[in-house]
C-alpha cells in the first residue's frame, strides 16, 4: 500500500489549491447566516479527542436545541442516553471539540470547531428542561472557528431522498446485534419489543 507520508505530497496531489469560496466561508464568530443554520437544525454529530483516541457521536433534539449564548459561544443539553458518556470523558481531558450541524431537507451542513466544558448549574440545567426534565450538563462550546460546507456529500449519498431510505428490516436490530455479542446473554427478542416504550419513557 502506498501512503502518503508528508504535507507536501499531500498538497501536491490536492491541486489546485482551494479558491477563495472555500477559505473566505471561514468565521471567528457567529454571523447571521450562521445563525439561521444552527437555529433549524435537530440533529448535530458531536466529535471529541481523548487520551483513548476519538469519538464522534449523534445529537438530536427538537430544531435549535443548540442554543447560542452569544457570538463566540454554543451551549447544548445533553439528553438521556446510555451513560456510557464517552464524549463527556473526553471533553473532560481535552476540550478540542467539534459540532457537525445537519438539516433535514438541505445539502447545506455546519461546522463549529472550538473548545469545550461541561455546566452543571443549576439555572442553566433549567433552562434547557423539557416536561420538567432538566438534562444533567450542558457542553458549553467556545467558538474558534465555524463555516459551512458545501452540498457534495449530501447529493452523492442522497440521504434526504426517500426513495434511497433503507427498508430497516434488511438490517440487523440491536436486540439481534446484542444477543449476537453476548451469547445471547443480552438483548434479543425481548429487547427489541421493549425499547420502543422504553424510549418512550426516557427520552428527556
Amino acid at each position: 500500500m502506498t501512503t502518503i507520508a508528508s504535507l507536501a505530497q499531500l498538497e501536491a496531489l490536492y491541486q489546485p489549491a482551494p479558491v477563495a469560496a472555500s477559505t473566505v466561508k471561514v468565521a471567528r464568530a457567529m454571523t447571521p447566516d450562521y445563525r439561521l443554520l444552527i437555529e433549524a437544525s435537530p440533529f448535530v454529530a458531536l466529535a471529541t479527542i481523548g487520551p483513548e483516541g476519538v469519538d464522534c457521536s449523534p445529537r438530536g433534539d427538537r430544531p435549535g436545541f443548540v442554543r447560542i449564548h452569544d457570538e463566540k459561544t454554543l451551549m447544548m443539553p445533553d439528553r438521556r442516553g446510555n451513560n456510557r458518556i464517552d464524549s463527556l470523558r473526553n471533553i473532560v481531558r481535552d476540550p478540542r471539540c467539534a459540532f457537525l450541524f445537519l438539516i433535514p431537507g438541505s445539502g447545506t451542513t455546519l461546522r463549529v470547531n472550538g473548545r469545550a466544558h461541561l455546566s452543571i448549574d443549576p439555572d442553566l440545567l433549567a433552562s434547557f428542561a423539557v416536561d420538567d426534565k432538566a438534562p444533567r450538563s450542558v457542553i458549553v462550546l467556545a467558538i474558534d472557528e465555524l463555516y459551512f460546507q458545501c452540498a457534495r456529500a449530501i447529493i452523492r449519498s442522497e440521504l434526504w431522498n426517500p426513495e434511497r431510505h433503507v427498508d430497516p428490516a434488511t438490517l440487523p436490530t440491536p436486540g439481534q446485534m446484542l444477543a449476537a455479542m453476548t451469547q445471547n446473554q443480552v438483548g434479543g427478542e425481548a429487547y427489541d419489543q421493549a425499547w420502543p416504550e422504553r424510549a418512550k419513557q426516557t427520552m428527556w
